[in-house]
Parts: C-alpha cells; structure tokens; sequence
C-alpha cells in the first residue's frame, strides 16, 4: 500500500510538472487566505499530508497553525476548519457562506451534478427539497418506518441465532439496514439471500471500497490522472451495474404506480416527472438520471452509514464487556427480554441511548466531507474566494478535548449528567450540520437506537475462541468511511 502510494504521487507530480511548463501559471486575484504551510510547487503540501488519514494531518498542523488555517492540495488552495468553534461558526452561524458541495471528482464522474449529496445550485435545491419532503410522507422518523425496523430486527435476530453460538462474520451486520432503505425507495425488502439483495450489497461495498484508496484520493486531487488510474474506471464500472439494477426497480414501479397517490419514493418521483413543466428558463430536473443519482444517494446514506456503524457497536461491545452488560442491565430491567424496544423507550433507556451515540461519536465515520464557497466570503477577518474548497473536519469536533471528557476513549458517560439522564451535546457532529446536514438523520438515529438495543436485548457479544479482547484491533479500515477492520463474533442468545 506505501509502495503504491508513493508510486502514485510521484506520477502526479511529473505529470503536472509537465502541465504547468506547458500551460504556464494562472494568474489569480490575490485574496486574504489565513496562514498555513508553505505550499512547494505543483504539489502544494501534499509531501506532508497523510493521505489515507488526512484528518489527523490537520489536526497536528492546528496545533501550529490554530483552527482556520490554508492548506494546499496541488493547485487547489483549501481551508481547512479545525474544533469545535470554528466549525459551529462556519457550519451553523454563516452556514450559507459556507454551503455548497465542493468537486469530488472519483463520485462527481458518475453523479454529474444531480442527487442530493454532490449536487449543486437549484437543483440541489429542489431534489434534496423533494427527497425530504417525500421521506417524511412515507413515515422518515415516524410509526410506520419503527414497525417495519422492528420486523427487520427479526430477521436479524434470526440470521444471528442460525449460527448456534458459532463465531460468524461481521458482514451479518451489514444486512438489515438496506432493507429499511429499500422499503421506502421500492416497497419491497429482500430476503438476505436474494440474489439480487447480493449483489446490490456487493456492488454498494465495492464503489465504497473503490472511491476510498490512495490512488482516487490522489485522482480527487489532479482530475488529469483519469485515464491513468483504474480506480475511476472501476467505480464507473459498478454504477453502471448498479443502474441497470435500479432500472429494472424503475420499470416494475412504473407499471404499478397509482395516479393518484405514492407509496415509495420511486412512485413519487415518477409522478413528479409526469407533472414537471418545463420552459426555456426551466431546465427539467426530476429526469431518469436524476433518480438514479438520488436513489444512490439515499442508499449509500442508508446502507453504508447505519450498517457500519452496528458493526462499529458489536465490535466495541466485544472489546468493553462491562459496558455492554450495563445496557443489558438497564434493557432488561426497564423492558424486559421479551417486546422488542421502540423508539420512545429512548426516554427511559438513557444509557443505550448515550451508548448509541457514543459508537457514532467514537467511530467518526466521516472525518470530513469537502464543502465549498457559494460566493466570495469574509471569514474570521480573511476574504475567501467563490469556489474555494473547504474542510469541515468533523471528527476534530467529535475528539475537541474542550468538547469531551476523554475524547480518545470509547465513553458513554460524554452523553450522561451526574444523575445518569441523558445529555444532548452539541458537539455531536456525525451528520455534519447546517445547509448540508444529513437528510437522512431522523432515519438513522431511530434505526441505530432500535436495531442497536435489539442486539443487545437478545444476545451477548463475545470475541471468538482463543482471541482476546485486548488484541480486538480498533484502528479504522478507511475507505470513503472509517468502517472496522474485519472481525468475527459470536453470540450468546439472553435467558
């Protein structure tokens, strides 16, 4: 992996050697960017940046530099946002200045401006306006989406009792939550071994695996290795499988659709299409593309995210035994080993419920996600450029030590008062905040709380035979998240 690394950067700096000699330097408007490291031609300050783990670059350099400082990837000059105020100012207080999606170019290659994570401009607007609308109609965070998790517990418990107590993959864990996202985009949930279900999984997993390497992290950087790298071309290679899937899920719901009314997020979209007026001021935006980059949106959202996390929490409750058996305390004396927990048991289950914030807080699955100016910006005193890329690092709020007791150690007591209720924070930042806040969150905070305390409701979760906890590995697997390095699990079913 070093090796390669080093190969690739290399490569990206002869080639845009080569580009500036040949195109010469772009002469740009002088603004007031605030200090950093000084950059070194073509490359900027990519020799000093760990390129897997970025954010633990940044954090080191605030340390130098404070908590709003310029760092430059090749020739494209970024602000880097460090802790906990610096990114409450920009993200919450001028979340417009600091609201749009920057280029990313290993997910914008297929995604091409549409959706609701990558898009820009009205319609952004309008998609994200419609998917949070049509969401919320179809019960996002309400009754309806509580039952058909609860049912999917089952399915769940299921699939982890048929291993006897055996040790068994953490890939278990992966199942459930597509079925929820599925449910709300088609009407439909798949049987584990569908195939189908499979290889929607597979294809997810490997976009995922692919838009994470060093190699589309150095793409990200200089667009001009494309044809160069196999990484582009391998993600592309998924979506379009991907699509032709989604295609199919397309037509049967045409074709079933009512006139009327919608009962998925595909028949809502189809009838919106039908209904768009389009004029020579109007582009149309609820198109055949659009779909399929929203549905890979909220799938991603849906399926990545929640999933990893549960795999986040097993992993940790494996690894703290006694914290573990305190949420089984407390579930089994509040509600029992029999119905299954629902979302209004969060008010009586305070420590699962700061257990299951606390996973989210510890596994910092997105670091950060690159946002942009809208439009020329005063900041702090500096002027920033329209177009400049930033970096909100989130995980530098969720470790800010003037944020958290023990940032560094996994401890539900960040979520807990001296009496043991539970405590909002608002240092919680695994959905970002502001104008790109996740759309999905109500979504996920019920799933994780439900399918979560389910888990452990029902079963105990403990290393497999001759491995220790001591030696359960909690450094990251970083991918385009911070999934858990491979682990086995077994479980022992409550009496």
């Amino acid at each position: 992996m070093a090796s390669e690394s080093v190969t690739i950067f290399l490569l990206c700096t002869i080639i845009m050697m080569l580009m500036k000699i040949i195109m010469g330097f772009t002469k740009r408007k002088n603004y007031n960017f605030p200090p950093g490291p000084s950059p070194l031609p073509i490359i900027g300050n990519l020799h000093i940046l760990d390129i897997q783990r970025q954010d633990l670059t940044f954090m080191e350099l605030a340390k130098k530099y404070g908590s709003f400082f310029t760092f430059h990837f090749g020739s494209i000059k970024a602000v880097v946002l460090v802790g906990y105020e610096a990114n409450r100012e920009a993200l919450v207080s001028a979340n417009y200045d600091f609201g749009n999606r920057a280029p990313i170019p290993i997910a914008d290659d297929f995604q091409k401006n549409h959706g609701v994570v990558f898009s820009n401009g009205e319609l952004w607007k309008v998609t994200r306006r419609f998917t949070l609308s049509i969401l919320r109609d179809l019960g996002m965070g309400k009754k309806p989406i509580e039952g058909r998790i609860i049912e999917e517990l089952q399915h769940l418990n299921a699939a982890i009792q048929s291993h006897n107590g055996k040790p068994f993959d953490k890939k278990v864990f992966y199942l459930a939550p597509p079925n929820i996202t599925f449910g709300m985009l088609f009407g439909r949930r798949f049987d584990y071994n569908n195939p189908t279900f499979q290889k929607i999984i597979t294809i997810m997993d490997d976009i995922v695996v692919n838009t994470g390497t060093p190699a589309a992290k150095y793409y990200n950087i200089f667009p001009i290795l494309k044809h160069v790298l196999k990484e582009p071309g391998l993600v592309m290679d998924r979506v379009n499988q991907l699509n032709e899937i989604l295609k199919v899920l397309l037509k049967e719901a045409q074709e079933a659709k009512c006139e009327d009314s919608f009962r998925t997020y595909t028949e809502a979209f189809l009838q919106k299409d039908e209904r768009e007026t389009v004029t020579e001021e109007k582009q149309k935006m609820f198109t055949e593309k659009n779909f399929l980059a929203s549905v890979f949106d909220v799938m991603l959202g849906g399926t990545e995210t929640t999933a990893t996390t549960i795999q986040w929490a097993i992993l940790l409750m494996m690894k703290y035994p006694h914290i573990q058996k305190k949420a089984q305390d407390e579930i089994k004396n509040v509600i029992g080993l029999e119905r299954p927990p629902r979302w209004d048991d969060q008010k009586v289950l305070p420590y699962c419920l700061a257990l299951v914030h606390e996973v989210q807080r510890f596994a910092n699955l997105f670091p950060y996600f690159p946002h942009s100016t809208p439009t020329d910006i005063n900041f702090r005193g500096y002027t920033i450029p329209k177009g400049t890329t930033v970096i909100p690092l989130f995980g530098s709020v969720l470790n800010d030590e003037t944020q958290w007791e023990t940032p560094q150690l996994f401890n539900p007591n960040h979520f807990l008062d001296d009496d043991g209720n539970f405590l909002k924070k608002d240092a919680f930042y695994p959905f970002s905040k502001g104008r790109r806040v996740c759309a999905g969150e109500s979504l996920a905070r019920m799933e994780l709380f439900l399918f979560i305390t389910g888990l452990l409701q029902k079963f105990t979760f403990t290393p497999p035979p001759g491995v220790w906890r001591e030696d359960l590995d909690l450094t990251p697997e970083v991918v385009f998240t911070m999934r858990t390095k491979s682990y086995k699990v077994c479980a022992t079913p409550r009496q």
